[in-house]
């Protein structure tokens, strides 16, 4: 298993982000999820923007690796909001411990492993991310690490009076 994982781990640098399907459907997507610091936030709130949903890990060393791009993307767009669905059962010690090595800006939002939100579920591979087109439609999504130029790319390419 560990051979599998490193073989895909090295597929997945040189290659670049495996892309997944959008979903089809057009549906708008809306949940809502309790932050780090305990205040509820709903995907909904953040209509009008671009919304990058970043399923990570705190010991998933290519979700670290994600993390200052994202925050930086979160951080100088005015457009793009980024979220970060927290994909693990620990407990609040481990998560002050990760903040207090990452300078993260966007909020965190904690995942019920055993119930996570639709449509999504629980990804496959961490990190995974998907993004959401203003009007909270699924547009793309990315298996495996993404970088900021990855998203910006993509959401050049894919003004929105285009359809997906």
């Amino acid at each position: 298993m560990k051979g599998c994982l490193s073989l895909f781990v090295a597929l997945i640098v040189v290659i670049g982000p495996y892309t997944l399907s959008a979903d089809q459907t057009g549906a708008e997507i809306d949940f809502s999820l309790p932050s780090l610091q305990g205040e509820v936030i709903a995907v909904s709130e953040f209509r009008g923007q671009w919304v990058i949903l970043n399923y990570w890990a705190t010991w998933c060393a290519p979700c670290r690796m994600e993390i200052p791009e994202l925050s930086a993307l979160h951080s100088e767009r005015e457009d793009v909001a980024v979220l970060g669905l927290a994909f693990e059962d620990t407990d609040d010690a481990a998560f002050e411990a990760f903040l207090s090595e990452f300078d993260v800006t966007y909020p965190l939002l904690r995942v019920d492993v055993y119930a996570p939100p639709p449509p999504f579920g629980a990804p496959k591979v961490l990190p995974t991310t998907y993004v959401l087109d203003p009007m909270g439609r699924e547009v793309k999504a990315f298996l495996g690490p993404v970088t900021r130029e990855d998203i910006e790319e993509f959401i050049a390419e894919h003004p929105l009076e285009t359809s997906y």
